[in-house]
C-alpha cells in the first residue's frame, strides 16, 4: 500500500498539465467534425447571435470578409444577403477543405501565424468575424489590418466565446480518439475591442450577449457537465457586436 501511496504522489508531482494545443494545429484535428455537433452550446448560440446581427447589415453588393471562416457555417446566410463577394480567411487548411466541399467555387485565403492577412487599403465593406477574436494573439496588428483594408462607410460583425468565461477558466474543447483538445485562447476584453475599432470612427449599432441559465442547462446535462454549468450559472458565455462607420464618422469616445 506504501509502494501504491509513493506511485500516486509520483505521479501528481511529475505530471505536467496538458498544454493548450495552438489554434491551427486544433482546427486541422477538429476540420472533419467540426460541422457534426447537435449539442455544441456555443455554436448554437451563434447561430442566434450572428443571424440577429446580420439583420442589421446590407450585404446586397457588397465585399465582404469572413475572417476565421472555418467550414462556412454561416454562408447559406451570407449569400443570402447578396454580397458582390465574399472572401474566408482562415488559419487551418482543414477547415477550408471542408468549406470547399460546401462551396466548391468559394475564394478562400490561407493565411500564416494569425489572422493579418495582406489586404488592399480601402477593398472591404463589411468583416465579419465569428468565434475567432480569442484565438487572435497579435489583436492590435489584426485591428489594425482590418481598419486599413475597410471603406470610409463599412461594418464590422464579431462574435465570439465571452472574454469574461475565459477569465474564469472557461476552455473551449473537443475530442479526438478519446483525447480531449483545449485550444489556446487569448482574454480580449469587449471593451478593449469596441475602443480599438472607435479609434478609428466604429459605432456600436448592435451588442448582445448570452448567459448561462436554465434555458442552456439541457447541454450541460447531457455532457454530464453541471459541475461546469455551476460555476458559470449567471455569467455571460457569448457576445456578438456590430460596428459600423461612415465618411462623416469621428472617432468615438472610450469605453471604461
Amino acid at each position: 500500500m506504501i509502494a501504491q501511496l509513493k506511485g500516486y504522489l509520483n505521479h501528481f508531482r511529475f505530471t505536467k498539465p496538458v498544454p493548450d494545443t495552438p489554434s491551427e494545429t486544433a482546427y486541422d484535428l477538429w476540420a472533419a467534425e467540426y460541422d457534426r455537433q447537435p449539442d455544441n452550446l456555443m455554436l448554437a448560440l451563434d447561430e442566434q447571435i450572428f443571424g440577429s446581427l446580420l439583420k442589421t447589415i446590407d450585404l446586397k453588393d457588397k465585399i465582404v470578409a469572413d475572417m476565421g471562416c472555418g467550414t462556412g457555417r454561416h454562408w447559406s446566410k451570407l449569400f443570402k444577403g447578396q454580397p458582390a463577394r465574399l472572401t474566408g480567411y482562415d488559419v487551418s487548411g482543414g477547415m477550408l477543405d471542408e468549406l470547399k466541399r460546401k462551396y466548391p467555387q468559394a475564394d478562400i485565403v490561407k493565411l500564416t501565424g494569425d489572422l493579418v492577412p495582406q489586404l488592399n487599403d480601402n477593398s472591404l465593406d463589411i468583416i465579419v468575424s465569428t468565434l475567432t477574436v480569442a484565438h487572435i494573439d497579435n489583436i492590435d496588428d489584426v485591428v489594425n489590418a482590418w481598419v486599413k483594408a475597410l471603406k470610409p462607410e463599412a461594418a464590422v460583425i464579431i462574435t465570439d466565446f465571452h472574454p469574461e468565461a475565459l477569465a474564469m477558466g472557461g476552455k473551449r474543447t473537443f475530442s479526438v480518439q478519446n483525447q480531449k483538445i483545449t485550444i489556446h485562447n487569448n482574454v480580449h476584453p469587449v471593451s478593449m475591442l469596441i475602443n480599438k475599432l472607435a479609434a478609428h470612427g466604429f459605432g456600436i449599432t448592435a451588442l448582445e450577449e448570452r448567459l448561462v441559465d436554465e434555458s442552456v442547462k439541457h447541454y450541460y446535462e447531457k455532457k454530464n457537465a453541471l459541475g461546469v454549468y455551476e460555476k458559470f450559472k449567471g455569467r455571460p458565455i457569448i457576445y456578438g457586436m456590430c460596428l459600423s462607420r461612415t465618411k462623416n464618422d469621428t472617432p468615438q469616445p472610450a469605453l471604461n
